[in-house]
């Protein structure tokens, strides 16, 4: 969320970074809400003076009373007062009710490198890492080389759960626990992030925190009771981010940094007709989420790390893949600035997206009032929040199947996962 006084100070520069996120000038329209505010706060406390006074009247003596004037007068005159600043104060909240709701609307500034744009064909290859690899037979897509391996059933998860959701069955179901069990074990042994394993139900206000509520309600998965909804998680960026809410940090406990490995839970509304085979777009995915907080003068720099994090896993297991800067207009909500890695995925001929990692900057700590404290200092501060995919581990899988196929079908993964799979790199396809 924004805070309104930075927006006071310089409200050009805010119209502007609006304009790159596609959206019309706002400035001066939540200005006026902030004004009439702060009027209404000066209103209060000069009729609340008066009132005082006059309560102090009422409480003399009734031989001053009768000696200052009606007593009568003076206790309508008080009731009035009390009156007015009751009025006085529901048109500032409603007027505060209103500014708030249009904040939390907004999307968070994008920073100065992002490159301006209105979608994916403006975003910025960054670096590319690997070569397709050169197949002498045409590559076949996850999905068929899934059924070829009598691994991957779409028709019995759509019998039990609907269209977009897959059962797993022997080799591969092993590969999705090793594929996540090999990235919490290079995130937690070699980079420090600490293990979490958390809740996949989270209350209005965790998903409000990461600002994906209230705008992306449609997108999400929602359960409980009207009086007290819970929504699946769409990420587990969602929880670790929550984790720290409305404490108050020392500034030596930063940065913290968490990996979790969940599933996740995404509606897709807004996706009809798009990826409809195999396990690129599920309704139910599991993915490894790196989550940081940090000082803001630090952010940047965990920023490269974090996404240095996601890149190993792909250079470790082989992958051919590019880190794309995305423009102003391809970010996500609570995002100022965003790599993606896109792997290569042989039998689309295409990179596609495996990893978002996001700076947020203060955007989701001052919406969940996670604060910081430095020693020896008075007030608190908003620290910075980072998250990543590293990685999304069914489209880790996808890309495995097709980038190591064989002719025959079969799949021979690389050798960096052997401790996780028993051994048996070997995927072989059923006669």
């Amino acid at each position: 969320m924004h805070d309104i006084k930075e927006i006071a100070k310089d409200p050009t520069a805010f119209d502007e970074a609006m304009r790159k996120r596609g959206l019309p000038q706002q400035a001066q329209d939540l200005i006026a809400y902030y004004k009439k505010i702060k009027a209404s706060i000066s209103v209060v406390e000069m009729v609340q003076a008066e009132h005082n006074q006059r309560s102090e009247k009422i409480s003399q003596t009734p031989s001053d009373i009768k000696d200052d004037g009606n007593k009568a007068m003076v206790i309508k005159a008080a009731k009035e007062a009390k009156q007015q600043i009751t009025n006085l104060k529901k048109i500032s909240e409603d007027t505060k009710s209103t500014m708030l709701r249009k904040l939390l609307e907004l999307p968070n500034v994008p920073v100065a490198d992002v490159p301006e744009g209105s979608d994916e064909s403006f975003n910025k290859l960054i670096r590319k890492d690997g070569s397709p690899p050169d197949f002498r037979f045409k590559a076949r897509s996850h999905d068929e080389i899934g059924e070829m391996l009598d691994a991957m059933d779409f028709p019995r998860a759509a019998k039990v759960s609907g269209a977009r959701f897959v059962v797993l069955y022997d080799q591969l179901a092993r590969l999705e626990r090793a594929l996540a069990n090999f990235m919490l074990d290079v995130h937690t042994r070699e980079y420090g992030y600490r293990e979490v394993q958390i809740p996949v139900l989270a209350e209005w206000h965790t998903l409000y925190g990461s600002g994906h509520l209230p705008k992306f309600e449609e997108d999400l998965f929602k359960i409980g009771t009207k009086e007290r909804p819970r929504y699946l998680i769409p990420t587990a960026e969602t929880v670790l981010t929550g984790l720290h809410a409305n404490e108050i940090l020392q500034e030596e406990e930063l940065p913290l940094r968490y990996v979790a490995w969940s599933s996740c839970f995404r509606a897709e509304a807004g996706a009809a007709g798009k990826d409809t085979r195999g396990l690129i777009r599920l309704h139910q995915f599991s993915k490894v989420e790196l989550v940081s907080y940090t000082t803001p003068g630090k952010s940047k720099d965990e920023h490269e790390r974090m996404t240095g994090c996601a890149e190993e896993i792909l250079k470790r297991l082989g992958l051919p893949y590019r880190v794309m800067l995305l423009c102003s207009g391809d970010m996500g909500f609570s995002a100022e600035k965003t790599y993606d890695l896109e792997v290569w995925l042989a039998a689309q001929k295409k990179y596609r997206e495996i990893s978002s990692c996001s700076n947020c900057g203060a955007f989701q700590s001052r919406r969940m009032n996670a604060r910081y404290k430095r020693k020896g200092q008075k007030g608190t501060l908003f620290p910075h929040a980072l998250n990543g995919s590293a990685l999304a581990v069914g489209r880790t899988m996808a890309a495995l199947l097709e980038n190591y196929q064989q002719s025959d079908g079969t799949v021979v993964l690389p050798a960096v996962l052997d401790p996780y799979m028993g051994g048996d790199l070997t995927l072989l396809a059923k006669s």
